[in-house]
């Protein structure tokens, strides 16, 4: 899942991507309203998390741009220790949620989890699809009972694909959810990701959970429930 902080305390933005980052998301970092602007009507993000007090143009201004452009990213407003007008304006600006500074790592990755859950229709940490089961928590996935060992980038692609079961999605939509903005988008690496997670996922090739749309792109065929 791909993730943009829009933070001008650039150490605060990068503590933040850092820990983002341990937890297998990709993250892009805009240090002022206007990048954060370009950067979210430019490109897919799962989540978007805002500072209210951003240079350029601020965070509110920002959150109501995006919402009058019908961006239906999830935003977390991120507001001052006891400023409880910060989160009703940053709540009718059109966030989701709101984090007051300083905040505890953990809150920071339950709320974006649950967020990118709801957004996706899919309020409960795991994902279960025939055989297979995911746990966007814990980030552990099971084929009937037994652990799967995934490399950061196979389930990213499996979660993604889990959040999107039916839908047609194409190796450059993979790619742009999975990887940072500076990742070569034309590079074949997806089809070695889709490539392994069959052998992983239907050793036999008895389920098919993956299917390939020539020109297209992919499809995760297992209802998840």
């Amino acid at each position: 899942m791909r993730l943009l902080v829009v933070e001008d305390e650039h150490l605060l933005a990068q503590q933040i991507k850092e820990q983002l980052q341990q937890q297998q998301f990709s993250v892009d970092v805009a240090s002022d309203g206007d990048d954060g602007w370009f950067k979210l009507s430019e490109y897919p993000y799962d989540l978007a998390i805002i500072d209210i007090g951003l240079p350029k143009m601020d965070g509110l201004t920002l959150i109501r741009k995006a919402r009058q452009q019908a961006l239906k990213t999830p935003i977390i407003v991120l507001t001052a220790r006891g400023s409880w007008q910060e989160k009703v304006e940053g709540l009718d600006a059109g966030a989701d949620d709101y984090l007051t500074k300083p905040f505890h790592t953990e809150e920071l990755l339950a709320r974006c989890n649950a967020l990118i859950r709801r957004a996706a229709g899919q309020p409960e940490p795991t994902l279960a699809a025939g055989p297979i089961s995911l746990n966007s928590r814990t980030q552990q996935v099971w084929l009937h009972d037994a652990e799967v060992s995934l490399t950061a980038y196979e389930y990213k692609v499996l979660e993604y694909f889990m959040m999107n079961p039916n839908k047609v999605i194409s190796k450059t939509e993979l790619t742009e959810h999975i990887y940072d903005q500076d990742f070569d988008l034309d590079s074949n690496v997806i089809e070695v990701f889709v490539l392994r997670l069959r052998k992983k996922l239907d050793p036999e090739g008895d389920i098919k959970p993956i299917e390939t749309l020539r020109g297209r792109g992919y499809r995760f065929t297992l209802t998840v429930a």
